[in-house]
């Protein structure tokens, strides 16, 4: 039976999520939070011990400037109201991404909360915020300079520190990475999921985990 410790998340589907019932892509993404807390519960009981969302990309720059602000208020109010619910129940933030191109608060509400999270052992709850896995390969590759080897270069990516993921799981029905932990997947188990994020439950957690449990993960031997 494989050992799982890292799952992460593409949340595909909020804005199509929220179309679809006439209320627009906004409300999808207020949708979408109340599932990243459902997940958040059902990897504490699953025992998994570290978990990873794509939460807003560096290609997501691009999108309505309404969509985006939304997006940043969501996260600044969920990380307000909920941060001692977060300290209690044992869980670590943890930032992937470069948080420069944010406004102070956001910066400040992101830094703040990993930093009185740091402690807790629980869970990790990786958030890749602002986040290229091209961007953070250069940016690797640069710090690595000479002494290039595969050990080396990833001392030098966002996910130092961190086992490699055992699970990809992206909702939305659509079969792509999207720019999201490149290097890191090299050996993943991908799952895609027609279901919108917002659709997504613990119970389909669980049988995705039942699933990776029976696979056999030779990593390129016999």
């Amino acid at each position: 039976m494989n050992k799982l410790c890292h799952v992460a998340f593409i949340m595909d589907g909020n804005g199509r999520w929220g179309k679809k019932r006439g209320k627009g892509r906004n409300f999808g993404h207020l949708k979408g939070v109340e599932t990243v807390k459902k997940i958040v519960g059902a990897s504490i009981k699953s025992k998994i011990p570290i978990i990873t969302f794509y939460v807003f990309s560096s290609e997501n720059w691009e999108r309505p400037k309404n969509e985006k602000n939304y997006i940043f208020k969501l996260i600044n109010t969920y990380f307000t109201k909920e941060i001692k619910n977060i300290i209690k129940q044992g869980i670590k933030i943890n930032i992937l991404g470069e948080l420069n191109k944010f406004s102070s608060d956001i910066k400040l509400t992101l830094k703040k909360s990993a930093k009185l999270t740091k402690k807790n052992k629980k869970i990790v709850v990786n958030l890749a915020i602002n986040y290229g896995s091209k961007n953070e390969i250069i940016q690797a590759l640069k710090k690595t300079k000479k002494n290039i080897s595969i050990k080396n270069f990833e001392r030098n990516l966002y996910t130092k520190n961190l086992p490699n993921p055992d699970i990809l799981i992206r909702t939305g029905g659509y079969q792509r990475l999207s720019n999201f932990l490149l290097w890191q997947l090299a050996y993943t188990e991908l799952f895609f999921l027609k279901k919108l994020w917002p659709d997504f439950t613990p119970k389909d957690l669980f049988k995705i985990i039942n699933k990776y449990k029976k696979i056999n993960r030779n990593y390129g031997k016999i």
